[in-house]
């Protein structure tokens, strides 16, 4: 998977960096087919906001949070993402093992 990071007016420290390997890690595990992860770590005056985009079976997974640290806001973007990917395998497992019934013609 190919994980991209980008700072915008913060540095993208190693242990946010091994943070987020391991959570997406994680997810893989969910979701078999994840190609891309784009992390965004954004700093305002006093917000640090993470931003999580994931692209997955040709649906891209996005979450975005806030906090007053930047691990509490990856760590809850990331929780974001993996409810999602959980919900998308949930869904498509319920479509593929229980199909619509097939309508008997009309005599």
């Amino acid at each position: 998977m190919n994980i991209e990071f980008t700072g915008r007016h913060t540095v993208v420290t190693h242990t946010l960096k091994q943070q987020a390997e391991s959570a997406l890690a994680a997810i893989t595990r969910v979701t078999n087919r994840c190609t891309n992860a784009h992390i965004v770590l954004t700093e305002d005056k006093y917000r640090k906001i993470a931003e999580v985009s994931l692209q997955c079976r040709g649906d891209v997974l996005v979450a975005t949070a806030e906090a007053a640290t930047m691990e509490g806001a990856l760590h809850d973007a990331l929780a974001k993402v993996e409810q999602q990917a959980i919900r998308n395998k949930e869904r498509f497992s319920t479509v593929r093992d229980h199909p619509r019934p097939i309508a008997a013609p009309a005599l």
